[in-house]
């Protein structure tokens, strides 16, 4: 199953693509969507065809900034019924967790992880699609949500110490500008965000007199959180190890202070093998890295803790059925290109 997205994320998208002169619903059939469905916010959608359509939107409206553009209308309640739980949440920190716990609620292709380091705290996001789409305007989109998620959560007189994206400036900077606090930054080696670590333990000022009980029951109404099992946690300690070259079954079993056979155990309970935690994670490993121009895919083999790039593309043609460079090929492919 591709991974999909709920309409809601493309609230707004008739007014912005009519205010430039463009036709909504055609650029909508061009990618297999159909604009009556706009009408059914909790429709899931393949993200990739959003993805296309946000590019597509983009040069013909041309506006560089579209998906930017497009955050704008987005809202907290675009989240669902994440977002009743996201306000009761005492501290960004907590705020973020959740969001991460919970991405395949309202986004089964976005990843959302925050690491700290020297009193600096940085968010990145990106998304695994699990085939060839351009992902500027969704990443652009996606940032845009996610800055404003925080300017609920801190306050509208927060700002990040930087907003960062992987894609080269575009001529225009002006919106970058207005919407993520002035200090952007292009050509980065990650989309994300840089603030200060004590901002994530700053108080929720969203946070109100909700019932734990209410809260609970909105919880209990999604898929179990990520992180929840030992596939969670091995997938997690898989994507730390890949480049070391360390990344065994004995290893990950020892870190995760078993042996073996209990993890194997533990897996199966959930239908995974420790191959196939290792195929997913270097699946979406190989995704990210195929989108930026500047690994090599010799670089990416070493990454992926493959010990020669003809065993990378060995199995990279197995898993996607076509080359690491035919892939990075298509990924700007859209309809009447």
């Amino acid at each position: 199953m591709k991974p999909s997205i709920r309409y809601a994320s493309l609230s707004g998208y008739l007014q912005l693509t009519q205010t430039f002169g463009a036709d909504p619903a055609a650029l909508m059939r061009a990618v297999d969507l159909d604009p009556a469905d706009l009408a059914a916010p909790e429709k899931w959608v393949p993200v990739v065809r959003v993805a296309r359509l946000l590019e597509l939107s983009a040069r013909a409206c041309g506006h560089a900034d579209f998906g930017l553009r497009l955050a704008e209308f987005r809202r907290l309640s675009t989240l669902g019924p994440l977002s009743v739980v996201l306000r009761g949440e005492p501290t960004l920190r907590d705020a973020l967790g959740l969001l991460m716990r919970y991405e395949h609620s309202y986004n089964e292709a976005l990843r959302i992880r925050v690491a700290e380091t020297e009193g600096l705290a940085t968010i990145r996001l990106w998304f695994e699609m699990g085939e060839p789409a351009p992902s500027t305007q969704a990443e652009q989109l996606a940032m845009g949500a996610l800055y404003g998620i925080i300017r609920e959560v801190l306050g509208p007189t927060w700002q990040p110490l930087s907003a960062c994206f992987t894609d080269a400036a575009p001529a225009d900077t002006s919106t970058h500008n207005r919407m993520l606090g002035g200090r952007v930054h292009f050509g980065h080696g990650f989309t994300g965000l840089v603030l200060y670590a004590k901002d994530l333990d700053a108080p929720n000022v969203l946070a109100g007199p909700e019932s734990g009980a209410h809260i609970d029951e909105l919880l209990a109404a999604l898929a179990a959180p990520r992180g929840a099992s030992a596939a969670d946690r091995a997938r997690d300690l898989v994507e730390m190890l890949l480049p070391t070259g360390r990344c065994g079954v004995d290893e990950v079993a020892r870190t995760m202070g078993m042996d073996r056979r209990t993890l194997h155990r533990h897996l199966a309970a959930t239908g995974e093998t420790f191959t196939s935690i290792v195929d997913s994670v270097r699946a979406g490993l190989a995704e990210r890295y195929l989108s930026l121009e500047r690994y090599r895919l010799t670089e990416i083999s070493i990454l992926l803790g493959f010990a020669a790039p003809s065993a990378f593309s060995r199995w990279f043609r197995h898993h996607f059925g076509e080359s690491p460079r035919q892939w990075r090929a298509r990924r700007a492919d859209l309809p009447g290109a």
